[in-house]
């Protein structure tokens, strides 16, 4: 993902794997597990503060490490800026409990993290270099650790986050870049994202919804299944966690793929972005569909919606969003309403007689809401497919399929 910063430039996430010799894990695993212990003392010093009535700030608890290191001198061997970490982690955790009980939520307290549970170390700022000419990884404290470098990493290099899933070890580079603006094209485009295709945009390109956890569900259920009778502590019920990790990391790593060239399509061929501004989240609570709710989760709208929004910025592009009422109940011919159930999939005016497919409607209608254009006659276009495969086949830097 990719951040802005106030002075415009971006913070952008490259995500590695790692292969840590025996001697090096070894320590990244007893790194881990101090943390792990640094994490838990410091919520138990604010437990018995919260309880006593005093107060603690986030700079009360991290003077409180080096005073701890007298009690565990397992601390002196991970890095202080990792330490730190720690710290910020915690507090981010409490605010981040705050937040939900503002909104309403019914939340308890910050639990304990019990053994395996605690699985990145953060090197922030300091403590890491990285030889990309021989895919080498250096980590204060740990050691070098070869890193397979798929992807070059370009620009200044803020942080290097290690994190452990299951058996293997990933490595999370964040790198300072300035923002590389695309030339004008002097196109715009309405999408429109929905279940039956993921999006069908004003162009008339319709995108196949490729419901990768769907298609993994059984799979996923029988591991599911053999977890539940594999007796705890065993190295079979090992193997089959490691296996279920595996299974759900391919599902979105296949997913991550998709939303990255789909979303690098449009912010290529388009000046401008119209989308709908959606509420997720409120779609998902929303009714007691489950089947629904797992379907939106599967297409993962604000996924793409925030792939497509820090692509725009970094390449000099417009996202705009508009509020989704009415979108696909406007008639995109005359203006009129046109009152439609979910199951109604083609858009048939009885004002003007304008008839298209109901998605391709909503996306006009999206695209003249974002530029601010009264509604005007349009031709109704035979929707072009694209299917999963064609996406998944694009290169990183993909060339529409189709415009106009």
């Amino acid at each position: 993902c990719r951040i802005s910063d106030e002075e415009g430039e971006m913070i952008i996430s490259y995500r590695y794997p790692i292969f840590p010799s025996r001697e090096v894990e070894q320590k990244l695993v007893e790194a881990l597990d101090t943390c792990r212990w640094l994490y838990n003392r410091l919520l138990e010093e604010m437990n018995k503060a919260r309880e006593s009535g005093k107060t603690l700030r986030t700079y009360d608890t991290q003077n409180l490490i080096p005073l701890l290191k007298t009690e565990n001198p397992n601390l002196n061997n991970v890095y202080s800026k990792v330490l730190q970490m720690v710290n910020y982690t915690l507090w981010s955790n409490i605010k981040g409990l705050s937040a939900l009980k503002k909104n309403g939520r019914k939340v308890g307290h910050l639990r304990f993290k019990g053994k395996g549970w605690y699985n990145t170390l953060n090197y922030n700022q300091s403590g890491f270099k990285l030889d990309q000419d021989h895919s080498i990884l250096k980590l204060s404290k740990i050691g070098e650790i070869k890193i397979k470098l798929h992807r070059k990493v370009e620009g200044n290099i803020k942080a290097v986050i290690i994190k452990r899933a299951g058996d293997r070890w990933f490595a999370l580079i964040q790198a300072e870049q300035e923002p590389k603006w695309l030339s004008e094209t002097g196109n715009a485009v309405g999408l429109d994202v929905g279940l039956t295709s993921f999006v069908v945009d004003s162009d008339g390109n319709s995108v196949d919804n490729p419901r990768f956890a769907e298609k993994a569900a059984t799979k996923v259920k029988n591991i599911q299944k053999k977890l539940s009778r594999a007796q705890k502590g065993s190295n079979n019920r090992r193997k089959l966690v490691d296996k279920l990790d595996k299974a759900h990391e391919r599902i979105n790593n296949q997913r991550s793929d998709f939303l990255h060239k789909l979303s690098r399509m449009y912010v290529n061929r388009y000046d401008i972005i119209c989308a709908e501004d959606l509420d997720v989240k409120g779609l998902k609570e929303k009714g007691n569909n489950k089947g629904i709710h797992r379907n939106i989760h599967d297409a993962s709208w604000s996924r793409f919606m925030f792939m497509l929004s820090y692509k725009a910025q970094s390449a000099g592009r417009k996202l705009i969003v508009v509020d989704p009422r009415n979108t696909s109940q406007r008639c995109s011919f005359c203006g009129s309403i046109v009152r439609k159930e979910l199951s109604d999939r083609v858009h048939e005016c009885p004002y003007c007689g304008f008839s298209s497919n109901r998605d391709y409607n909503a996306a006009v209608n999206i695209l003249s809401t974002g530029m601010e254009q009264p509604v005007a006659p349009i031709e109704s276009k035979p929707l072009h497919h694209v299917s999963v495969m064609q996406v998944l086949a694009m290169k990183w830097e993909a060339l529409p399929f189709r415009v106009g």
